[in-house]
C-alpha cells in the first residue's frame, strides 16, 4: 500500500539573499513559488542552486505585489506562507559599540515592505527573521499592530540556532503569524551538532576541488607567526604573553575572540560576513594554522557540501553572502511547525 501523499504548500521569499531560508521552505516541504533580491551576486547564487523557482532581481519596493500575485494565478489568501528576512544591519548591537545609542538606518523600513506584501497576498501564515534587536524596537509595535488589523494571530521571540541542529551560535529573531490559530514555535532538539560534526571530515584546502574550499590566502609574516602560537582546540590569543601579541592588540583590550580557534567539540561562534579574516573574530581552524574556508563557513551555516556560491567577485564578496545567511536547518525547523499546522488545518 504507497504511503498518502504529502501536500504541496506554496511559499514566497522576500529578501532571499542566496537562499538559505528556501532551502530551508524545500527541505520542510513548501514549494518555493517566488523569490525577490537585488543584490546580484545574491540573485546569480540563488539562480544556480534554486532553478524552479520565479526569481525576481529587482529592489523590493519597485516590485507590484498584485502583479507579482496575478503572475502565479493567485487570489488574495491563496499562498499559504510568506516568509522573508529584510536586511538587518540598522538594529545590529555591533553597530553601537562606538557609543551611539540611535542609528538612522534607511534599510531598517525594508521591515514594513514585508508588511506591504502581507496586506496585498494575505498569506495563511508568515514568517519573518531579523536578529534580536528587531523585538525591541519601536518598528515591532507597528509590525504587530498592522498584523493585527489583518487578522493575524503573531508571535516573535528570539532563538539560538544552535539549538535547532545548526552547528553554530547564533541569536536570531523569528516572528510567526497565522491567520487562522494561534501560533507555536518550534520545539528546540535534543543534541548541539558541534564544529567537528561539521567541518572535520573535509579535505585539506588546495585538494578537494571545491573552489569554495581551495583558494589560497597569502598573510604577513608576523601574522602567521601569531596564529601559529595560538593553542589548538578552542585557544585564543589571550593565552599569549602581551609582548606576543600583535601592537594593535597590546594598545587595545576589546573584541578578545579575535585571532581566536573554534573548538571541536562546541557549536561554532556565529558566522558573520567576517568569517574567513581571523582578525573579524573567533574564526581560526581548531587546529591548522588559517582561517576557516568559505565551504567551511557554509557547511557552520548548515548549508549543504554541494551548494554553489558565486565567487566572481572574490572571496569576501561570497563571505558576507554566507554570513548574511538564514541557516538552512534553523529555518526548516521552524518551517516545518508551520507545514504541520497548515497540514493540520486544510481540508
Amino acid at each position: 500500500m504507497k504511503a498518502p501523499r504529502r501536500k504541496s504548500f506554496s511559499a514566497i521569499d522576500l529578501f532571499c539573499g542566496c537562499g538559505g531560508l528556501s532551502l530551508g521552505l524545500l527541505r520542510a516541504g513548501f514549494n518555493v513559488v517566488a523569490a525577490i533580491d537585488n543584490d546580484d551576486l545574491s540573485i546569480e547564487t540563488y539562480r544556480q542552486n534554486h532553478r524552479n523557482t520565479y526569481l525576481i532581481e529587482k529592489d523590493i519596493r519597485s516590485v507590484n505585489p498584485r502583479i507579482l500575485m496575478n503572475k502565479l494565478n493567485m487570489e488574495p489568501g491563496d499562498l499559504d506562507l510568506l516568509a522573508g528576512c529584510p536586511p538587518c544591519q540598522g538594529f545590529s548591537t555591533l553597530r553601537t559599540l562606538n557609543g551611539g545609542r540611535t542609528i538612522i538606518e534607511p534599510m531598517n523600513e525594508h521591515v514594513f515592505q514585508f508588511i506591504r506584501f502581507v496586506q496585498i497576498f494575505l498569506p495563511k501564515t508568515i514568517m519573518m527573521e531579523n536578529v534580536p534587536g528587531l523585538l525591541y524596537d519601536a518598528r515591532m509595535k507597528k509590525i504587530k499592530k498592522a498584523l493585527d488589523k489583518l487578522g493575524y494571530e503573531s508571535e516573535a521571540d528570539v532563538f539560538d540556532a544552535a539549538k535547532y541542529g545548526v552547528p553554530q551560535r547564533r541569536l536570531r529573531m523569528i516572528m510567526i503569524g497565522f491567520r487562522r490559530g494561534y501560533p507555536s514555535f518550534a520545539p528546540p532538539v535534543r543534541r548541539k551538532r558541534t564544529v567537528a560534526e561539521a567541518i572535520r571530515n573535509l579535505p585539506a584546502p588546495g585538494i578537494s576541488g571545491d573552489p569554495a574550499h581551495d583558494y589560497s590566502v597569502r598573510r604577513a609574516a608576523h601574522v602567521m607567526s601569531l596564529i601559529r602560537r595560538i593553542p589548538q582546540d578552542g585557544g585564543s590569543r589571550t593565552a599569549l604573553p602581551n609582548r606576543e601579541q600583535l601592537r594593535c592588540h597590546q594598545e587595545f583590550d576589546g573584541f578578545k575572540d579575535v585571532y581566536g580557534r573554534m573548538a571541536w567539540n562546541e557549536p561554532a561562534p556565529t558566522i558573520t560576513g567576517g568569517c574567513i579574516n581571523p582578525s573579524k573574530g573567533r574564526y581560526l581552524h581548531p587546529e591548522e594554522d588559517r582561517a576557516i574556508t568559505l565551504r567551511e563557513a557554509a557547511l557552520l551555516q548548515s548549508f549543504p557540501r554541494k551548494y554553489i556560491f558565486e565567487m566572481s567577485k572574490g572571496r569576501y564578496p561570497a563571505a558576507q553572502l554566507i554570513g548574511n545567511a538564514f541557516p538552512p536547518k534553523f529555518a526548516e525547523h521552524h518551517a516545518r511547525s508551520i507545514y504541520r499546522h497548515l497540514d493540520s488545518t486544510s481540508p
